[in-house]
C-alpha cells in the first residue's frame, strides 16, 4: 500500500471517529448521569452541585444524580471519577481544593490536568472568618493579638487538607504572623459543627453557608475574605481592611470529566451549565447567598485551572502548608 493510500485511510478513520463522536453527543445523555461531589453533604459544593444537577436533568431529559464521596481532602471521590469511563456519564464537581492539591499532595493517584478535562466553572464566593462566641475577640485585630499572646493555643477547623478553608487559614497565619493549629475534618459540615460546638475556636467558612449561623449568634463573624466587602454582609469588614493588608481568599466551583471524554459532549455540557448560571432566578438566588456565577468556554476554563494551580503552588511554597 502506498503512503498516499495509508494517509487516505488514516484521514477516513479520523473522520469516522469524529462523526461517531458527534452522533454520540447528539444522543447524550440517554441514561442517568452521575455527578460525584468529593465533599460532604451540606457544604457549598454539595448545595450548588444539586442546583446544577436539577437543571441539567430538566434540560437534558435525564436524571443527573449527586453522589457524595468525601474523604482525604477530596482525593477519594476524585480518584473514583478519574478511573471511570470517559463517556460523559460520570462527572466531577470540583473546587480550588483540586488546584491546591496539585502542589500540596503531589503523590496523588491522579494528576488533575492529565486525568481530567474542564467542562465549565459554576460560581465563586467569599469566605467568612468566624469564631466561637466564647473567644475573647470581636474583630480580626483582637484575634491576632490573642493568637500572638498564646502561640499554638488556638485552633482553626477545615474540611480537610488542601480545601479552601485550610488554605485560607494557612494564608491568614502566614500574613498575620500567628501560630494557630490546623484541625482537619472529613467535611465542611463537621468542621462547622466543631466551631459552633466550641471544640475548635476559628474557621474560614463559605459565606454562603456560615452567614446564617453568624446572624443567629451561633458564631461571631469577624471578617470576610474577599477583596471587597460581601454584598451579603456589607456591615462585616474584610480581613484585609481589619489588620491583615492584602489578604484575599475565595472558594470557587467547577465541573470536570475524565480525560478523553468526547469533545462534543464537553461542549454540550458547557453550553448547558452556562445557560443555568445565566438564569435570572439562579443569579438572584445565588446573590442572596453571596455566590457569583462564572461563565467560560472549555478552553478558557482550562487556562483558568492552570493559572490557579500556579497561584496556589506559590502560596503553598510561601506558607509551608502541609497535609497535617
Amino acid at each position: 500500500m502506498s503512503f498516499r493510500s495509508k494517509l487516505g485511510f488514516a484521514a477516513a478513520g479520523l473522520l469516522l471517529a469524529m462523526s461517531a463522536s458527534a452522533v454520540q453527543a447528539q444522543d447524550y445523555p440517554n441514561r442517568p448521569v452521575k455527578i460525584v461531589v468529593p465533599f460532604g453533604a451540606g457544604g457549598p459544593a454539595d448545595v450548588y452541585a444539586r442546583v446544577i444537577a436539577q437543571y441539567l436533568g430538566e434540560n437534558l431529559k435525564q436524571p443527573f444524580v449527586i453522589e457524595n464521596r468525601p474523604g482525604a481532602g477530596s482525593i477519594i471521590g476524585t480518584d473514583a471519577v478519574a478511573k471511570s469511563d470517559p463517556d460523559g456519564y460520570t462527572l466531577l464537581l470540583m473546587s480550588n481544593t483540586h488546584t491546591v492539591n496539585e502542589t500540596l499532595i503531589p503523590n496523588k493517584p491522579f494528576k488533575l490536568m492529565d486525568d481530567f478535562v474542564g467542562i465549565a466553572p459554576i460560581n465563586y464566593s467569599d469566605l467568612m472568618m468566624v469564631v466561637h462566641p466564647s473567644v475573647p475577640a470581636n474583630n480580626v485585630k483582637e484575634f491576632v493579638e490573642l493568637a500572638k499572646a498564646k502561640p499554638g493555643a488556638l485552633n482553626y477547623a477545615s474540611s480537610g487538607p488542601g480545601t479552601p478553608y485550610h488554605m485560607a487559614g494557612e494564608l491568614f497565619k502566614a500574613m498575620s504572623g500567628t501560630d494557630i493549629v490546623h484541625v482537619p475534618h472529613k467535611a465542611s459540615g463537621e468542621a462547622r459543627n466543631s466551631v459552633i460546638g466550641g471544640h475548635v475556636q476559628m474557621m474560614m467558612d463559605a459565606v454562603t453557608t456560615m452567614s446564617t449561623n453568624a446572624k443567629s449568634g451561633n458564631v461571631k463573624a469577624l471578617a470576610t475574605t474577599g477583596s471587597k466587602r460581601s454584598e451579603l454582609t456589607p456591615d462585616i469588614p474584610t480581613v484585609a481592611e481589619s489588620g491583615v493588608p492584602g489578604y484575599e481568599a475565595t472558594i470557587w466551583l467547577g465541573l470536570m470529566a475524565p480525560t478523553k471524554t468526547p469533545q462534543p459532549i464537553i461542549d454540550k455540557l458547557n453550553a448547558e451549565v452556562s445557560k443555568i448560571v445565566a438564569r435570572d432566578d439562579v443569579k438572584a438566588a445565588w446573590a442572596k447567598q453571596g455566590a457569583v456565577p462564572m461563565t467560560m468556554s472549555p478552553k478558557e476554563f482550562d487556562a483558568y485551572l492552570r493559572k490557579d494551580i500556579d497561584k496556589w503552588a506559590d502560596v503553598v511554597k510561601k506558607t509551608g502548608a502541609t497535609v497535617n
